[in-house]
């Protein structure tokens, strides 16, 4: 069977692609992407919340993409480990790590590994935690103004569990600790498994988490005594938050996907695409609504934006509560 002759046309076409891929490499990396799978970081512990969140963006992210998202957990560091290994990979949209809060904030705490404003691309913010204060259901503790009451009279005995030092969870309760007039004795965790099996077995007197404690919540396990946003949840409306009880005390605490620093425009608006139809997924929205975590989308351009002033507004906060870095 004789092979055809190539065609004058077919020669120019060759070569204008060829001439293409050239002048515009950008351009054919992103349509060649992904050809292998792609290694989404969780910086958390296989079972809690925000791991079933991030499986469920991976999976919808991944078929958006037209190939294969995979989670990996990197527990530890309050969450900043992803931010880590983002800085020694390369920026070719293989590597990819949820942000948490805390990497705007622990450089301003400690020496960390990494430059916030230098070292990641902003992919997309998607949603935000919904944080609480909970213990277990048999505790003689019902409210929050139980809690301060034992607190008060128990000076550094009531123990609480948080995803670990520095992290949203920790400061929003020394936040409100200090305006309470109250010593609590904090016992960090590597994130939300470990923490609520602490609260469960006796461990610690309370946690304060996002909303993996939710299930144990509704299950009857655990009580709900307070809430941090801005405004009471929808699935749990009966009960109050800081802010109400007079304590001054607010966080929501929106999150994204990071990749490396120096990734191509046209590779990072294939991947923003992809998370944001992400949020369009049922699947995905039925897991956010499972965590009470609702929709905050920003674009790259706006994430990027979010997170300057973010770190700046953390180096506030934290000098105010005399955590900054000794020099």
């Amino acid at each position: 069977m004789s092979k055809s002759i190539p065609t004058r046309r077919d020669f120019l076409k060759t070569t204008a692609a060829a001439a293409a891929t050239v002048a515009f490499p950008g351009i054919a990396q992103a349509q060649a992407f992904p050809s292998r799978p792609i290694k989404l970081i969780c910086p958390w512990p296989a079972g809690g919340s925000t791991d079933i969140v991030m499986r469920a963006f991976a999976e919808s992210a991944g078929k958006a993409l037209g190939g294969q998202m995979i989670v990996e957990n990197k527990p530890g560091a309050g969450g900043t480990l992803g931010a880590v290994e983002l800085v020694n990979a390369k920026p070719d949209g293989y590597t990819l790590s949820q942000l948490p809060l805390g990497i705007f904030r622990l450089p301003h705490m400690q020496k960390v590994q990494f430059d916030p404003m230098k070292d990641l691309t902003y992919v997309a913010c998607l949603t935000g935690y919904t944080f609480g204060m909970v213990v277990r259901a048999d505790s003689p503790i019902k409210t929050m103004q139980e809690f301060v009451d034992y607190a008060k009279a128990n000076p550094g005995k009531l123990s609480y569990g948080s995803t670990g030092a520095g992290t949203t969870p920790h400061l929003v309760v020394e936040q409100f600790a200090r305006r309470a007039g109250i010593k609590l004795q904090h016992i960090p965790f590597k994130g939300n498994a470990d923490g609520m099996q602490a609260v469960l077995g006796g461990h610690v007197m309370a946690h304060s988490d996002a909303t993996g404690w939710g299930p144990h919540v509704d299950a009857g396990r655990c009580r709900l005594l307070a809430t941090y946003g801005s405004k009471r949840t929808k699935r749990w409306a009966s009960v109050p938050t800081l802010l109400e009880l007079g304590y001054q005390t607010v966080s929501d605490s929106p999150f994204g996907i990071g990749a490396p620093a120096g990734m191509d425009p046209a590779l990072t608006k294939r991947l923003q695409d992809a998370f944001s139809k992400s949020l369009q997924d049922p699947a995905v929205i039925a897991v956010l609504d499972k965590y009470d975590q609702p929709v905050i989308y920003l674009d790259s351009a706006g994430y990027t934006k979010f997170a300057r002033e973010t770190f700046e507004a953390e180096r506030e906060t934290i000098t105010s509560l005399g955590l900054q870095a000794k020099t």
